[in-house]
Formats: structure tokens, C-alpha cells, sequence
């Protein structure tokens, strides 16, 4: 759902090309938006931040109240932590800028279909950019590989990587605080490291913040 009559009629056109999708609706606004999926009831909905009448903020916070569980992926222009964690807070559950590739996407949607979260690994370009915070890579290139993540661990590193707090995971997945708590302790142990930041370094080096 987008404003731009232009850009939301590029998105369908470039959806249509895959044979693993069917379109069901577009909105040019937020109340659009929730006739549409009240009528259609998609598998995914895809959704603009900035939307006259109702934003997409309020759209999320609408269908919540609603006790619609639509899976939701915001898809906009807008690359700014904080609106990232209002969005997820508000229910969506992935988050991508528009210069995504189509694969990227639909890979995206796929996801979200298959009941999985996905943050743009972009997320993790404060860490990269403050590099000189990290601990030495010495410190844990010559750890064993680690151990495989969960689908929920995966999603919980991502937002460590955005530098949330355990307690803004818990909201931002819908989740109590002692779980998340527990899910980093866990990834910690499979990762082999003492702390969030080597998670994160180590993460990086293994290529887990890009699945």
C-alpha cells in the first residue's frame, strides 16, 4: 500500500513477474488499506510509512486492534532506526527500504508468508560504522564454527545488531522480556562468545546477519 500511484503500479508490475505471487489489492492510503485487507485477506501485506489520512504506523496499529495478524512488510524509503522499532512495536513484521532488489523482496514475502520476521540487514550499519569499538577480530577468529541458530535466534541477532535492548526486542517481537533474555543467552553459548558485541562481530563473519 503506497501514495504514489506510480511507484505502488511499479511494485505490482514487478510482482506480477513472479509465477509465485497473485496481487490481490493496492490502497493509496491507510483506510484503502484496511478495506483491502479486510476484503482480500492477503497472506502479506506490504506497506508505506508515509500515507495520507492513516500512516502506516496507524494502519499497523489499526489491524492490531483489529486482532488481524496479517504478516506485514513495510517497504519504504525511510531508513531510520527509530521508525524500524515503531514499526515492529506497532506489529510489522519485516522492514525493508524500496532500493531492495526484486529477489530481495520476494525472497521478503516468502518469508513473512512462511510465518518468519526479516529486518533489512542494514540495521547493522551503526555497528560497521563504529568498528573501532569492536574487540579485536584475533579474539575470536580461531573459535570453533558455531553452532547453528534458530529461526527466532536469528531474528532476536538482527535486532542486537541494531543495537536494541532485550527489553525493546520483547516489544518489538511481541515477546516477554526473560524470553528474550533467554534466546541471547542461548546464541551467545552457540556463538561462543561472552557478549553481545563479539555476537554481533562473529555474526558478521560468518555471514549470519545476510540469511
Amino acid at each position: 500500500m503506497d501514495d504514489q500511484t506510480i511507484v505502488r503500479q511499479g511494485i505490482r508490475s514487478l510482482l506480477e513477474l513472479s509465477p509465485e505471487l497473485l496481487v490481490v489489492g493496492e490502497a493509496a492510503d491507510g483506510d484503502e488499506a484496511l478495506a483491502v485487507v479486510a476484503q482480500e485477506s492477503p497472506d502479506v501485506l506490504l506497506l508505506d510509512l508515509r500515507m495520507p489520512r492513516r500512516d502506516g504506523i496507524a494502519t499497523l496499529t489499526a489491524l492490531r486492534a483489529q486482532g488481524n495478524t496479517v504478516p506485514t512488510l513495510v517497504l519504504t524509503t525511510f531508513d531510520d532506526d527509530e521508525l524500524v522499532l515503531r514499526a515492529l512495536r506497532a506489529g510489522a513484521h519485516g522492514y525493508l527500504l524500496k532500493d531492495v532488489t526484486l529477489d530481495q523482496l520476494i525472497g521478503a514475502i516468502r518469508t513473512l508468508a512462511a510465518g518468519g520476521t526479516l529486518v533489512q540487514p542494514a540495521l547493522t550499519e551503526r555497528l560497521l560504522r563504529s568498528a573501532s569499538q569492536l574487540p579485536d577480530p584475533d579474539e575470536i577468529e580461531d573459535l570453533p564454527p558455531p553452532q547453528p541458530l534458530t529461526r527466532r535466534e536469528l531474528e532476536i541477532l538482527r535486532l542486537l545488531a541494531g543495537g536494541y535492548a532485550n527489553r525493546e526486542i520483547a516489544a518489538a517481537l511481541h515477546l516477554a522480556e526473560g524470553t528474550v533474555k533467554n534466546h541471547v543467552s542461548s546464541l551467545l553459548m552457540k556463538l561462543g562468545v561472552r557478549d553481545r558485541t563479539r555476537a554481533v562481530l562473529r555474526a558478521l563473519q560468518h555471514g549470519l546477519l545476510a540469511e
